[in-house]
């Protein structure tokens, strides 16, 4: 599901002040943002069934849920969905602990795929009928459903605990909903179709906010957004604004230099 369209960071708020560097074995820094972690509503309305309360949450990722029940869909991207039309769809932006701390599970697309081959992203796809109403429960459904058909991720030892704003990808008419989930009972993951899926990784959040491994993509399209040098790959696109938006958000990002560009030729 990635694409030439950027979640633009220019559409963000001030950055956070620079805070104190990583460490492999706590890379978090001070919590970003307030609220009441209701799941990215913002409004403090009744929890939905299928997500978990912040306190349930172990303390690392407490600020994302907060920054997450705050956040408004311009201060992700400048990309929203139209008030007609577009393709519901999911992605499952899941958090776990690894050896090197806190990380994130992300899968490469098979380089024999006609569309986005070799890129990296996260695990999802588009939301069936039968996942249900694409404003609800059916975002939760599908982000599972599409994260086990891709990985074999056992949804059972997996605690959604929020959604952000659903975004627009305009070069392919998606409306993406981010679907924030702990991976609380970690089972094995690796590609179940190996035409599709080349190969399953996580990465740890110190190396995502490494400024060592940040950089500005910049595709012969015009295209320009954040990107990472991680895990022997390049994440870009929708995957890599995203992570970018949580990092600013959560309090985790580092300062890094904005000017380092990262040339996409016209295979990536």
């Amino acid at each position: 599901m990635e694409s030439l369209d950027p979640l633009d960071p220019a559409a963000a708020v001030a950055p956070l002040d620079p805070l104190a560097p990583l460490s492999p074995l706590d890379p978090l820094g001070p919590a970003g943002g307030t609220g009441s972690g209701s799941g990215g509503t913002g409004s403090g309305g009744p929890r939905s069934p299928g997500l978990v309360a912040e306190a349930a949450l172990p303390e690392w990722l407490r600020p994302v849920a907060r920054a997450a029940s705050t956040v408004s869909p311009r201060q992700l991207s400048r990309f929203l969905p139209p008030p007609d039309g577009g393709r519901p769809s999911a992605v499952l932006v899941l958090f776990g602990e690894g050896a090197q701390g806190p990380e994130l599970l992300l899968l490469q697309r098979a380089t024999s795929l006609r569309e986005h081959a070799g890129q990296s992203s996260f695990p999802g796809g588009a939301i069936d009928p039968e996942d249900g109403d694409p404003l609800g429960e059916g975002a939760l459904r599908a982000a599972l459903r599409e994260a086990q058909e891709e990985t074999g991720l056992d949804p059972a030892g997996v605690r959604i605990f929020a959604t952000l704003p659903r975004l627009y990808i305009p070069v392919s008419g998606f409306v993406v909903t981010p679907v924030l989930a702990w991976w609380r009972d970690r089972t094995p993951v690796g590609p179940v179709d190996p035409a599709e899926t080349a190969r399953v990784f996580t990465v740890p959040i110190a190396e995502l906010a490494d400024q060592e491994r940040r950089g500005t993509a910049v595709h012969p399209s015009g295209f320009r957004g954040p990107c990472f040098l991680v895990a022997d790959t390049l994440v870009w696109g929708f995957t890599a604004g995203v992570i970018d938006r949580i990092l600013h958000y959560a309090g985790w990002e580092r300062p890094w230099d904005t000017g380092r560009e990262v040339p996409l030729d016209h295979h990536a």
